[in-house]
């Protein structure tokens, strides 16, 4: 077993970031900052990050393959191009609940963009339950939703032979799994595929392995959990020096290394100087195993 080493590579310290995304082309990291509304671009060559401020709460970001990204943010869909600091609206949701915003999201195989929504926190961790929806935009920009009745959508990621779609609802502490559709885009028997211990904390963003095996960001938790879908066993705990763990991908020249968001949002003074990389982005190496490079929105 290679040992694991764990490296805060950016220190700034952003409200909530999230949704990291392995730009190959480019060499460098996409994230978010929730609260802070910017979209950053971290480049692990120069140790410099670019940022993008947007008008509203943005959730998750992806890649889009006719250039720039495709957001969700606030209640839409939305188009980033980044050379000009443009933002387009591509559709919007959750049009009758002024309170709710996007939140995590992710492109499938075939290159549709799923993100979900929650009503805006309360403080860390606490909404008006009940109140998101799972949603797809299709590449002619068409929305479609899977279901409703979410507390906070959350991590979602595909299988390796892409029949089945891994999805989290944080506040139900569940990694659950859907039959996927990949000719339609379509979702369907969603069941419990693993129950998160006490102790682990709030499941957050997530992702897949080249071993079909999931990692999951535990909110509170300070960790990353790796889960194994067949037995629907927790298998290896990588624990970070921060609590507020949110979210996880695999980047690197050759998808080896983890790239790890976290959040200082709702942290006091002393929480603050125990752990005051929080809210940075962290790199671990050594897992002995490679992510899947991310998917562009096709529209």
């Amino acid at each position: 077993m290679s040992s694991i080493k764990i490296e805060c590579v950016v220190s700034e310290t952003y409200k909530i970031g999230e949704s990291p995304v392995w730009e190959e082309k480019e060499g460098t990291l996409l994230f978010v900052d929730i609260t802070g509304q910017k979209v950053c671009r971290w480049d692990p060559s120069t140790k410099k990050v670019q940022s993008v401020s947007v008008e509203a709460p943005i959730g998750s970001v992806a890649l889009r393959k006719s250039g720039g990204y495709v957001l969700a943010m606030g209640n839409t869909f939305s188009a980033l191009n980044w050379e000009d600091q443009s933002v387009t609206t591509l559709a919007r949701v959750d049009e009758d609940k002024p309170n709710n915003r996007f939140n995590d999201g992710k492109v499938d195989p075939e290159g549709r963009f799923l993100a979900g929504t929650m009503s805006q926190e309360i403080r860390p961790a606490v909404v008006e339950r009940n109140q998101g929806s799972l949603f797809t935009l299709y590449p002619d920009h068409s929305v479609v939703k899977h279901f409703d009745m979410v507390d906070i959508s959350n991590g979602l990621d595909w299988s390796l032979d892409h029949k089945t779609l891994y999805y989290i609802d944080s506040l139900s502490f569940k990694v659950d799994a859907l039959d996927y559709d990949m000719k339609t885009g379509k979702s369907s028997n969603r069941r419990t595929l693993y129950k998160l211990q006490q102790d682990e904390g709030i499941p957050d963003g997530m992702c897949i392995d080249a071993e079909g095996k999931l990692w999951v960001a535990c909110y509170n938790g300070g960790r990353v959990i790796r889960i194994d879908p067949e037995t629907g066993k927790q298998i290896q705990t990588v624990k970070l020096p921060i609590d507020k763990t949110t979210s996880c991908c695999f980047g690197g020249p050759d998808y080896s290394e983890m790239y790890v968001t976290s959040a200082c949002d709702g942290m006091d003074e002393d929480w603050k100087k125990r752990q005051p990389q929080s809210g940075g982005i962290y790199k671990i190496t050594g897992l002995g195993v490679k992510g899947i490079a991310p998917t562009a929105f096709a529209g």
